[in-house]
C-alpha cells in the first residue's frame, strides 16, 4: 500500500511516497519540474522484493520550498530522509537533477550508498553556458480555477496542463515554482566528473538513445562507464525522460540490475 508521508526540517516539510512492502530501500529521486508521483509506473514494474520510497524533492511535489537549491541543500534533504527512516544505506536512482544528487551523496558518504541507478544524467552539465529553463519565466503557475490555468500557459499547457493539481485552498497550481527551477538549474551547472568517479559501489547508466535534448552525449555516457569500476550502460530508445517514454524497458533494466546486487 502506498502512503504519503512527511518529515520536517527545522519548519520545512519534505513530502516522500512510500510505496509498501518490507525489502531492502530502493530511493527514488525525480528531476527537475517532477515530484515522487513520477515513479508510479517503477513502482508497479518493480520486482524482487524492494521497498521503493520517492521524495518530492526540495520545492518540488508536496514539499515546502527552501531557502536555497544549494547542492549542499538537496543533498542534506536526502540523508535527512534516511536518517527519519533509519536506514544506514540505500540503492540510489536519480533521473537528471535526482541522479547528480545521487552520485554526489555516494561521493560524499560512500556507506550511505549502496549502488546507483543513474537515469539519463549527465557528469559534464551546462558547460556550454546558457540556462535550458529561462522560458519558464514567464510561465503561468496558479489561478483560481484549472482552466484558467490551462488557458494562461497558452501553447505550453500541452506539456505543463497534466501536471497541473488542485491546491488545499482551492486554487490551482504547478508542483514547482518556475523561478526556483530557474535558480536550480544555475545550481546544477558543472563539471561533476570528480563526482562520478569518487565512488566505486555498483551502478548502471540509463541512456535515452535518441539524443534528445538533456541526453546524456553517447561519448560522454561510454567514458562514465570505462572510467568507473563496476559500472555497466543500458540505452533505450527514448528521449531523456527514460523511465516514461519506455517505461518496461526502464524497469526491466532496474530488475536485472537490483537482481544482481544480490
Amino acid at each position: 500500500m502506498t502512503t504519503r508521508n512527511t518529515l520536517d526540517i527545522a519548519g520545512r516539510t519534505l513530502s516522500y511516497l512510500d510505496f509498501g512492502g518490507t525489502g531492502r530501500p530502493l530511493l527514488a529521486l525525480h528531476g527537475h519540474m517532477s515530484d515522487a508521483e513520477s515513479f508510479t509506473g517503477l513502482a508497479e514494474r518493480l520486482t524482487g522484493g524492494w521497498r521503493l520510497i520517492a521524495l518530492d524533492q526540495r520545492g518540488h511535489g508536496h514539499s515546502d520550498r527552501p531557502a536555497d537549491y544549494t547542492r549542499a541543500g538537496y543533498i542534506a534533504d536526502v540523508v535527512a530522509l534516511l536518517d527519519h527512516l533509519g536506514i544506514d544505506s540505500v540503492v540510489l536512482l536519480g533521473h537528471s537533477l535526482g541522479g547528480v544528487n545521487a552520485y554526489q551523496l555516494a561521493a560524499q558518504q560512500p556507506q550511505r550508498v549502496e549502488a546507483i541507478i543513474n537515469a539519463d544524467t549527465a557528469v559534464a552539465l551546462g558547460l556550454g553556458g546558457g540556462n535550458p529553463f529561462e522560458f519558464l519565466r514567464t510561465l503561468p503557475y496558479e489561478a483560481a480555477s484549472h482552466q484558467q490555468l490551462i488557458d494562461e500557459m497558452g501553447p505550453f499547457a500541452s506539456f505543463f496542463g497534466p501536471l497541473i493539481r488542485e491546491r488545499a485552498d482551492g486554487s490551482w497550481g504547478l508542483p514547482f515554482h518556475p523561478l526556483d527551477i530557474i535558480e536550480s538549474e544555475e545550481q546544477v551547472h558543472g563539471d561533476h566528473w570528480a563526482d562520478w568517479l569518487a565512488s566505486s559501489c555498483p551502478a548502471l547508466v540509463i541512456r535515452g538513445g535518441r539524443g534528445t535534448p538533456g541526453t546524456i552525449p553517447a561519448d560522454q555516457a561510454r567514458a562514465m562507464v570505462d572510467r568507473r569500476p563496476h559500472t555497466r550502460l543500458v540505452e533505450l530508445d527514448t528521449d531523456h525522460f527514460v523511465y516514461t517514454d519506455d517505461p518496461d524497458g526502464f524497469a526491466k533494466a532496474v530488475n536485472e540490475f537490483l537482481d544482481g546486487l544480490r
